[in-house]
């Protein structure tokens, strides 16, 4: 007698690229994650003071400033006068990010994410109900109630609570109360909200959302007419909704994920084991048959054990 059990996210992929390919764009945020990381801890750490601040704002060799642009936002709507440095570096931020994508940095910079990350792969290896998911526009009116606070109360607001700041501040001074911020975001994903904190609360994912909303990279589901519907990539989308428009689109359809709440993680081309998806930049009119011309295929999620 034989039963049909669901075989692991990726599987495919693994089976088929590799343990490496099916990875990569893990493995490199990751890496670059912890670069960005590691460049505000050398200070700290090792007394070694090439970035003087943290992601909010810093100081690169004493030359090159870095700005938050929320951040600098909310100073301007607490009262505070910025400095012309401050302002040159959320320029130069806000340009970076509105031309790549502005949650690229929710994906490849955002230590949090690491995270969420982790709480998404155990939510799926436990095998936990989705839970309450506010409405995605919620991220939005969070956003704006930490300008009103910031308004009323002529503080930056979001830096009290912020489990970015709080996660520095925790590498830096060990054990404290830092870190339960940082530990409820872990709990909320996990046992509350499935991809609930970047997906439907946080208000620094959708200020970059805002921000890159016409970047110019972008990813392409061009070989969607080989999808043999094994779901991969919506099991590990952050953002499974962006997906659909693109994969399911008719030949006149544009293969194109545009939405603004894509992180560009990589994920999707990472567990594709058929590389229907790629990056590419906005500009891109390859033509990409539809799944209407899409063979059926057996749903290869779906393994016989005896």
């Amino acid at each position: 007698m034989s039963v049909k059990t669901a075989l692991p996210v990726g599987h495919e992929a693994i089976r088929d690229k590799g343990l490496f390919l099916a990875h990569k764009y893990l493995i490199l945020r990751r890496l670059s994650q912890a670069f960005f990381l590691c460049l505000f801890l050398l200070g700290p750490w090792f007394g070694i003071w090439w970035v003087k601040g943290n992601l909010s704002g810093s100081l690169t060799f004493d030359v090159l400033p870095l700005t938050d642009p929320f951040i600098l936002l909310q100073g301007i709507v607490a009262g505070h006068r910025p400095e012309m440095t401050a302002i040159l570096g959320a320029t130069i931020v806000a340009t970076v990010y509105a031309l790549i994508g502005g949650r690229v940095y929710c994906s490849w910079v955002c230590p949090i994410n690491a995270v969420t990350d982790a709480a998404a792969w155990a939510h799926r290896r436990l095998d936990l109900p989705k839970g309450w998911q506010p409405k995605r526009e919620t991220r939005f009116y969070v956003l704006g109630m930490v300008l009103v606070v910031s308004t009323l109360t002529g503080a930056i607001a979001w830096e009290v609570v912020n489990p970015i700041s709080m996660l520095h501040r925790g590498l830096i001074f060990g054990v404290g109360f830092a870190w339960t911020f940082v530990v409820a975001v872990f709990l909320f994903d996990l046992f509350v909200s499935r991809r609930g904190w970047c997906s439907h609360i946080c208000p620094v994912g959708a200020f970059y959302g805002l921000l890159g909303r016409k970047s110019l990279l972008r990813v392409s589901a061009e070989k969607r007419a080989a999808c043999d519907d094994c779901m991969d990539c919506f099991a590990v989308c952050p953002e499974l909704q962006v997906i659909t428009p693109a994969l399911r689109g008719n030949d006149g359809d544009i293969p194109l994920i545009l939405s603004p709440d894509c992180t560009n993680c990589g994920r999707c081309i990472d567990v594709c084991s058929v590389d229907v998806f790629h990056f590419t930049h906005r500009f891109d009119n390859t033509p990409a048959p539809g799944r209407a011309r899409a063979k059926p295929k057996a749903n290869k999620k779906i393994g016989k054990a005896a």
